[in-house]
């Protein structure tokens, strides 16, 4: 029996490339607020973290702003920008081959539960999930770790050695060590090698069907 019983997924970055929709919904949130980005501002940044964080700390908004800036966000997005994305080749028939061997996978992001469900059954991907676990839309369960920690709780996991988190950012490793597992790095979503080795991800893979090799008997 594979060590790992349960495959934690992080979503952006890792299932989807959700760059087109949060640059989009990051540029109207500013032109909202009055003042326009310059269009060669790279806006990748936001992919991953939270969004507070990303608008105070990659924009130097105030916190008050900030706030703002998530709603104003969060009407673009819930409109239609959350579907501006595309499932990575080989994430589809990943899960599948998971499933077949009898692991659960977890949704585990810090996009609000809301859009996260929304977005993966869009794209048929809710089947191949026993749970999802995302933020609440007033910020509860901002932070991956709190992501992680909630899944779980819900889930009644004996123990987090059981499990294995897949994420392309630094966040993602940094989450699961503080909830005592291990994390591996995708390299295909928005985050370097290096910020995924610095981070301290046990590998880091190239494409989705390497994954599996980590759940084999």
């Amino acid at each position: 029996m594979s060590r790992y019983q349960y495959c934690f997924w992080d979503l952006d970055g890792t299932l989807t490339d959700s760059a087109p929709g949060i640059t989009h919904s990051v540029r109207y949130a500013m032109e909202k607020m009055g003042d326009p980005l310059p269009p060669e501002k790279d806006l990748t940044c936001f992919i991953g973290p939270p969004l507070l964080y990303s608008f105070e700390n990659y924009l130097g908004l105030s916190p008050a702003d900030s706030h703002l800036a998530v709603d104003y966000y969060r009407e673009c997005y819930r409109a239609g920008a959350m579907l501006e994305c595309n499932v990575y080749d080989g994430v589809r028939e990943t899960l599948e081959e998971l499933n077949k061997r009898g692991i659960i996978c977890v949704l585990a992001t810090c996009k609000p539960h809301e859009f996260a469900n929304r977005i993966i059954e869009h794209f048929d991907l809710a089947k191949y999930f026993s749970y999802v676990s995302g933020p609440e839309m007033d910020g509860t369960r901002n932070e991956k770790h709190e992501v992680i920690t909630y899944a779980l709780q819900n889930l009644n996991i004996p123990s987090p050695n059981q499990v294995l988190m897949a994420g392309d950012r630094r966040d993602d490793v940094v989450g699961a060590a503080k909830c005592n597992m291990e994390c591996v790095g995708v390299e295909w979503g928005f985050g370097s090698v290096q910020e995924l080795n610095d981070a301290g991800a046990i590998d880091v893979i190239f494409k989705p069907q390497e994954l599996l090799r980590f759940f084999e008997d």
